[in-house]
């Protein structure tokens, strides 16, 4: 057993040397788990699970992230590899994320049901295994879905997840799989370039409106 703890992500002016989101590209290899917490209580829970596996495990840590708190129950426990968590209920649209873009997501639907628009958040937790079920159940409840993740869009571990749903849920969608994602550049050291350049709410709430209308 193997467990390689390492930190993903931008946004904190380091330039293209340590602003990257790899995890994707470890998620396409075969006997890899890949790990992607996006609060205290998930990374506790699933770092035990991580330790205790036979298999090799890829804890991607979110650099922005370990300034968060929250609440970590004193008794022991540990979340299983492949369930992803309804982070918040909706009834209009599925937003899927994971690692910060959860909190993106969060933010997003506080925003959208200010519109009137009733989010569902889901965080994948693990990218491989991939709960996929979860998803589906949740396009087939809202019928529209868009994927939210930092890294680049080409090659994307998104694109994955969009094929998916395209060939599972495709009569229970109204309109196209959406994408927000890292744009395909190198990241900026500049505060206010570095910035557009990675998904936040507002382009979220953005990509809704211009692929459903809503």
């Amino acid at each position: 057993p193997l467990v390689i703890r390492t930190v993903t992500g931008g946004g904190a002016q380091l330039a293209a040397t340590h602003s990257q989101s790899l995890e994707g590209w470890l998620a396409s290899v075969p006997g890899l788990k890949v790990v992607v917490p996006s609060d205290p209580y998930d990374a506790l829970g699933l770092l035990r699970t991580s330790i205790e596996d036979n298999d090799p495990v890829i804890f991607a840590e979110h650099a922005l992230l370990y300034g968060i708190s929250g609440d970590v129950p004193e008794e022991h426990y540990s979340i299983p590899f492949g369930e992803a968590a309804v982070k918040r209920s909706g009834t209009d649209v599925t937003l899927v994320a994971y690692s910060k873009m959860v909190h993106e997501c969060l933010e997003a639907a506080k925003k959208l049901e200010d519109l009137g628009v009733s989010a569902e958040v889901l965080d994948l937790r693990t990218l491989r295994p991939l709960d996929t079920d979860t998803v589906f159940d949740s396009v087939k409840k809202t019928n529209r879905v868009i994927i939210v993740e930092e890294a680049w869009q080409t090659g994307g571990f998104s694109g994955e997840l969009v094929s998916a749903v395209q060939e599972e849920c495709f009569d229970y969608l109204d309109g196209p799989v959406g994408r927000v994602s890292g744009l395909d550049v190198p990241a900026p050291y500049n505060r206010t370039l570095e910035d557009s350049t990675i998904p936040n709410s507002d382009k979220i709430i953005e990509s809704i409106r211009r692929l459903y209308g809503i």
